[in-house]
């Protein structure tokens, strides 16, 4: 099935650092998109299911990104109600993003499979963009980026390559069926990364590894957020932090035909943009 120009697809999450990409990119490629977000005019919560009808009406394709996490306990019988949903309306294609090696992201990925529409699962690895627009922004500016990730090794993606091959899927033909793992062009600690940043941006900040249980009492501290939440988070991060994800995947080069963002260069277009200033 090849979306064609006059069907209108819908991305979830569609002001955030990814959802907002992938808009962008669907609009160049002259497609009408819906996004699906609260703050959006016609408004989209994954909490409030009177919310999702209005978004899917006459949408043919759409990206699906749960918040605030694919692992979350809350995601597999949500992403389930809501894709049977989505095809009910008729909605054709899904694509998921999903996170790579975290395997509380399984049954939300089933969930897709099993709805009847055409799918592309994105299996992506830690965003470049959580450094200056999400959970470490404050903690780099702070002059610390504390996190429980040890020495293990990441090939962090940039959410610009994420959001091109989301278009690709949205759109074109040759990607239904398909687990894509997408990763950037090589492996960094977060400490190399956070240095990266130091080093571009003249700031003095530094990478402290912490325990789980550690981070854990600051995010009910410091965050307020509640024991259960914190729990399943941290029980998620030491999945992905084990060292599973320390290889790179040629997926990005392959679809898009170039190399995948490297973190230095998105570091220096950041801080080009303002970031960290």
């Amino acid at each position: 099935m090849t979306t064609t120009k006059n069907e209108t697809i819908l991305v979830t999450a569609g002001t955030g650092k990814v959802g907002r990409r992938v808009a962008e990119q669907l609009a160049t490629k002259g497609f009408p998109v819906h996004i699906g977000s609260r703050s959006a005019q016609l408004g989209f919560d994954w909490e409030d299911r009177s919310t999702w009808a209005p978004v899917l009406d006459g949408v043919r394709a759409a990206f699906v990104m749960y918040t605030p996490d694919i692992g979350d306990p809350r995601a597999a019988e949500t992403i389930r109600a809501f894709s049977e949903l989505a095809v009910a309306n008729g909605v054709a294609r899904l694509v998921l993003l999903s996170a790579r090696g975290e395997d509380q992201a399984a049954a939300a990925e089933a969930a897709v499979r099993e709805s009847g529409a055409e799918w592309t699962v994105l299996r992506a690895a830690w965003f470049n963009q959580n450094f200056d627009e999400g959970v470490f922004t404050d903690m780099v500016l702070g002059g610390a980026v504390a996190f429980p990730a040890g020495q293990v090794l990441e090939p962090f993606v940039d959410s610009t390559d994420l959001a091109e091959v989301a278009a690709l899927a949205l759109t074109e033909d040759g990607h239904a069926g398909q687990n894509y793992e997408l990763t950037g062009p090589r492996l960094l600690t977060f400490g190399d990364a956070v240095e990266a940043i130091a080093k571009e941006t003249g700031r003095e900040v530094h990478y402290i590894p912490v325990t789980g249980a550690e981070f854990g009492a600051v995010l009910e501290a410091e965050f307020g957020m509640p024991a259960e939440e914190v729990a399943g988070m941290l029980d998620i991060f030491a999945t992905l932090l084990d060292g599973r994800n320390a290889k790179v995947t040629n997926t990005v080069r392959r679809l898009l035909g170039r190399e995948p963002i490297d973190f230095a260069d998105y570091v220096h277009d950041a801080v080009a943009a303002g970031a960290w200033a």
